[in-house]
């Protein structure tokens, strides 16, 4: 029997002004996926672990199965005499609280797609693997969304310009980044987390937006962390989801009182992530944050690091 085991890391998407067509990786946490060769043609999922019992066995079902379910149609299809009797059974680790808004179902789905392409020789590319890995998003949301599995996939950032057809921009990695990450120990649901937008919007509101997501960008391609901290202000999504999140207020105030440039909403929700330029910094700031929902009695954990420029990587083959 082979295996290969690949980890890929949590993601920040929306990015403030950017909602949805940016995202970025960061180092941890993350899924582990362990795909393995079996006698039995087809997928099958062994065991999940870290999820306390909650996620579906049946690959029908599951976003990790669906999407390599996907890999494994397409690969038939182009190759039936290689690929049409390809059995392979996945084990994966949660490393990632469901509902986090820290992208969990795109890590197992990343960490899923890449293990299993890369058990049989890796006849696709990470590029050629995106569309695969966006299908476990929708199943996850109802939508097959690429700014968390694109970061996952690829790491650093990554701006989705169009989905029909699907274009995919690369930017560059800020070299003096840091990025504090909280996440409350609260669920929030992406599906009703969308529940909560207005289906249209005041025409100065989106001038805003568009200006704070092209600055944004601006300051990425410069190392500008203040300008990305200014730019991620966002007059239409974060208004509406920061009323699902008991002390989200306060912990964006924590944030900026300890020197964060900018702080908003990881994902949809109830993650909150700031940037600043140091990693000191950054650990202050983590903390204020996770004070802020320690008052409220919610418990939360912290995550410090730099934009992950690897996404997700091969940590074990046999």
């Amino acid at each position: 029997m082979r295996s290969v085991t690949v980890f890929a890391p949590a993601t920040v998407a929306n990015v403030g002004s950017a909602f949805d067509v940016l995202g970025f990786a960061i180092a941890k946490p993350g899924d582990t996926v362990t795909a393995s060769t079996t006698q039995i043609p087809g997928i099958q999922i062994k065991e999940i672990s870290g999820d306390d019992g909650r996620l579906p066995l049946d690959p029908h079902t599951n976003t990790a199965g669906v999407s390599v379910l996907a890999l494994l149609k397409h690969l038939r299809t182009t190759d039936p005499s290689q690929f049409g009797s390809v059995g392979i059974e996945l084990s994966i680790e949660k490393g990632l609280p469901i509902g986090s808004g820290l992208g969990s179902s795109s890590a197992s789905t990343v960490a899923a797609v890449v293990a299993a392409n890369e058990l049989l020789g890796a006849p696709l590319t990470r590029a050629d693997l995106l569309p695969f890995a966006m299908e476990g998003e929708r199943v996850a949301c109802g939508a097959a969304h690429a700014d968390n599995v694109a970061p996952a996939l690829f790491g650093g950032f990554v701006l989705i310009r169009s989905y029909a057809p699907l274009d995919v921009v690369h930017l560059p990695t800020p070299s003096n980044l840091w990025i504090s990450v909280v996440s409350p120990e609260l669920e929030l649901r992406t599906q009703d987390a969308r529940k909560v937008l207005k289906k249209t919007v005041a025409l100065e509101s989106a001038i805003s937006q568009w200006g704070n997501a092209a600055a944004l960008v601006a300051g990425i391609y410069t190392d500008d962390v203040v300008l990305m901290g200014r730019a991620l202000e966002d007059k239409i999504i974060e208004p509406e989801r920061a009323q699902l999140i008991p002390g989200y207020a306060a912990a964006k105030v924590a944030a900026l009182r300890e020197g964060a440039t900018g702080c908003s909403i990881s994902g949809s929700g109830p993650s909150l992530f700031a940037f600043s330029s140091s990693e000191s910094s950054a650990l202050q700031i983590a903390e204020a944050m996770k004070g802020a929902f320690t008052l409220l009695s919610v418990g939360a954990r912290s995550y410090v690091s730099q934009v992950n420029a690897q996404g997700a990587v091969v940590i074990h083959k046999k």
